[in-house]
């Protein structure tokens, strides 16, 4: 039946997952490794043990709902007040960079000028989901290593949402100038609704019955996937309509727990999105992207680094933190992964390219999460020198 075998599916996906992420432990791995080359294992390129792609990758799309919920969430003005000069200037400037860099490589691999403009916007982001995994708790909510961290990449985020619109727009009906027009009115209305709502009705519910944590918490979901509903039903998507939700919730005090309530149900989702990317990806489209995919990898990775400890230096930080802060930045984004599957879906670019970014993007997850966990401490080092919670 195929009731059985989603039921199937997902009790593999989340033993094998248990596995994996014990021997990436071991071998000093992020857990979003694990559950990509799970899905790779297990997918029809693999072992061909999981049938119902799909519902897994459907599945795993709530996940990134709950991912940008998230970041609206703890998208706090207070917090970027303070390092807003200077984390705009950094991201700003090192965006341009790693997208000229980007742009300038995907040309030179012989790529069409939109696929290698996609390929530099892919390239501008570091990843919040191993920036904030690998950091410490206290670092990341006391120190000023994590104000930096979190101010570039809150920023970052909000220039890959409005890539991600731009996209999403294109797919949907093309670059006219209607839907450009449609666009422009659709976000701010739905923002508009959102904190409206959130002020006269939603806030008041929570207010009243706050000390019921499970109503909270069906609050918070109800709030989350109602307005990216609503989102859809605009014209925009549902990420944009969750992002919406969370930044109309974060100038709260209860966004803060929130947040923290629901990251276990995120976490849940992630795994499906992350092992859906592995079972995705079509291995035979590996030696046609190897070549451009590990330059563009090798490129992040040395230049990151580099850009972003120049940066933070000029910006008067000490060596030290800045070179340790281009470390944990210097990879390529999970953002940039659905840039890769949006832009192919709506055609801006071809197989070929969309393969080479996501390609690229795990290497340097790879990569990149075990130079962190190797040099840096983390809450999951198998060191117990660098194990910091």
């Amino acid at each position: 039946m195929e009731h059985d075998a989603i039921v199937s599916a997902v009790v593999m996906v989340f033993a094998g997952a248990a596995v994996m992420a014990a021997l990436a432990l071991y071998a000093r791995q992020s857990l979003l490794v694990a559950y990509i080359v799970l899905g790779g294992l297990l997918g029809p390129w693999g072992l061909g043990l999981i049938s119902h792609g799909a519902v897994i990758q459907q599945i795993g799309h709530i996940g990134i709902i709950f991912l940008l919920f998230l970041l609206g969430l703890n998208l706090h003005p207070q917090k970027l007040v303070h390092m807003l000069r200077e984390a705009t200037v950094v991201t700003l400037a090192s965006s341009s960079v790693f997208f000229c860099l980007g742009a300038g490589l995907g040309w030179l691999f012989g790529f069409a000028l939109n696929e290698s403009l996609v390929m530099g916007a892919a390239a501008m982001f570091s990843s919040t989901i191993l920036g904030l995994k690998l950091l410490p708790t206290i670092d990341l909510h006391h120190q000023h290593a994590g104000e930096i961290i979190i101010s570039v990449l809150l920023l970052q985020d909000i220039i890959a949402i409005g890539i991600l619109l731009v996209l999403e727009g294109m797919s949907q009906s093309g670059a006219d100038w209607w839907r450009a027009v449609s666009l422009s009115v659709s976000v701010p209305a739905l923002m508009a609704f959102a904190l409206v709502f959130e002020r006269y009705v939603l806030i008041r519910l929570l207010r009243r019955f706050d000390t019921i944590q499970e109503f909270v918490f069906l609050v918070a979901i109800g709030w989350c996937l109602g307005l990216a509903q609503l989102g859809t039903a605009m014209g925009l998507s549902y990420e944009i309509g969750a992002f919406v939700a969370g930044v109309a919730l974060a100038y709260n005090p209860i966004s803060q727990f929130i947040a923290e309530s629901l990251k276990p149900l995120r976490d849940f989702f992630l795994i499906m999105f992350f092992f859906s990317l592995g079972a995705g990806f079509a291995l035979p489209m590996l030696p046609a992207v190897a070549a451009p995919a590990a330059a563009l990898a090798l490129l992040m990775l040395l230049v990151k680094p580099v850009v972003f400890r120049g940066l933070l230096t000029a910006s008067h930080e000490t060596a030290h933190l800045s070179t340790e802060i281009g470390v944990r930045l210097g990879q390529i984004s999970e953002f940039s992964l659905l840039i890769a599957v949006l832009a192919e879906d709506s055609r801006v670019i071809g197989e070929r390219a969309a393969y080479t970014i996501q390609a690229a993007t795990l290497i340097t997850f790879i990569v990149s999460s075990y130079v962190i966990m190797l040099r840096y401490p983390t809450p999951i080092a198998v060191s117990d020198r660098l194990r910091r919670s």
